[in-house]
Formats: structure tokens, C-alpha cells, sequence
């Protein structure tokens, strides 16, 4: 985990790592809860995005399963953005076997609702691990995380711009990016015979 202060409010912008990824959705046995935050944490939505995903905006195109994020009360701007297999045959799948059209939103939920989801799950994480950067970890900390990934990945800056809906490079490295994920720490630091 990765913290950093807020250069005008109180507390942490975090980073997880991939383990940390994979231990918060542990948390969320429920389908609903479960699919809401791997949107923000595997696609990089924002909250409001997560709550208008339904099984249709999920689509097969050229560049590979993408998911298609309309517009939200923070851009007016339509955007593509690939979606983890495993998440996008569960959208499907919730699809399939609801009795609501296609169009309907997966996530019935409210911002605040989402917000509480992350708090109950991460106190309990900081309860587990006794790691106190828990506490600081909110919704946007996940599309923090997924933006940083990407780029640890060596995912071109400028298609993780496209993908995030983030209008500018610099947009995106001075609110988003931050240091590298532990993985990419490691990846180098293992290139030092003396570390």
C-alpha cells in the first residue's frame, strides 16, 4: 500500500497493491457489492459510473471485451474501457437471469451506499491485517489504483488517459499517478544485485 498525503484536505491518497486488490473484493460476498467495486478498482469508474453500469454496455469490439461508460454527473464524455473476463461474463450473467431489461443498472445502489460498502469492508480489513492505511482507502482510491497499475503495466500514458476519460496527460499525473505499485518496485528493485 502506497499513501500519500492531500496537498488541501485531510487525509491519504492510497495505492493498493495487486494482493490488497485481491483482499478487499475478498471482503464482498454478495454479487452486487462484489461487481460494484471491481468496476471502480479492474475498470477505473467512478462512483457515479459504477451505479449506471448495466449488462449492456458490455460489448465485444475489435480491441477485446470493453465496457462502454456513458456519462456521468462529473463528464459529459462517452468512453470504452476493457473489463476483466470473469467481471464482464458476471454482468452478463446478472443480465441473463434478473427479470429487468438490458439497460437496467446492475448496482442498485447510491453513492453513499458505495462509500459505506468500502468503509464496513476496509475496517475490517484494518481489524485483519493491522494495517492502518486501511482507514484511508475511499471509492477513488480504486481508480487511483487501477490508473497506477496500468502504468506499471506499461500501458501507454495516453491510452490509460482514454480509458480513465481523463482529458489531459497532465490531468492524470498530477491527481492520479502516483509512486509505482509495490510490484513494479520490486520488478526494479530486483534488477539491483545489492538491494
Amino acid at each position: 500500500m502506497n499513501l500519500e498525503d492531500y496537498d488541501d484536505q485531510d487525509g491519504m491518497k492510497v495505492w493498493l497493491s495487486e494482493r490488497e486488490v485481491e483482499q478487499l473484493l475478498d471482503q464482498f460476498e454478495d454479487t452486487e457489492r462484489r461487481i460494484a467495486i471491481a468496476l471502480a478498482v479492474r475498470c477505473g469508474l467512478r462512483s457515479a459510473e459504477v451505479l449506471n453500469v448495466a449488462p449492456e454496455h458490455v460489448v465485444d469490439t475489435d480491441a477485446g471485451t470493453m465496457l462502454r461508460v456513458w456519462s456521468s454527473a462529473k463528464t459529459d464524455k462517452y468512453r470504452e474501457t476493457p473489463i476483466p473476463p470473469n467481471l464482464a461474463t458476471t454482468i452478463r450473467t446478472v443480465g441473463d437471469v434478473r427479470e429487468a431489461p438490458k439497460d437496467a443498472p446492475v448496482v442498485d445502489a447510491s453513492t453513499r451506499t458505495l462509500r459505506r460498502w468500502i468503509a464496513d469492508a476496509t475496517e475490517t480489513l484494518r481489524e485483519e491485517t493491522g494495517e492502518p492505511g486501511w482507514q484511508y482507502v475511499g471509492m477513488h482510491d480504486l481508480r487511483r489504483t487501477w490508473a497506477t497499475s496500468l502504468r506499471s503495466a506499461d500501458v501507454d500514458a495516453m491510452v490509460v488517459c482514454d480509458w480513465g476519460g481523463w482529458d489531459d496527460l497532465d490531468t492524470f499525473l498530477d491527481h492520479y499517478r502516483g509512486t509505482h505499485t509495490p510490484e513494479a518496485q520490486l520488478r526494479e528493485r530486483e534488477k539491483v544485485d545489492w538491494l
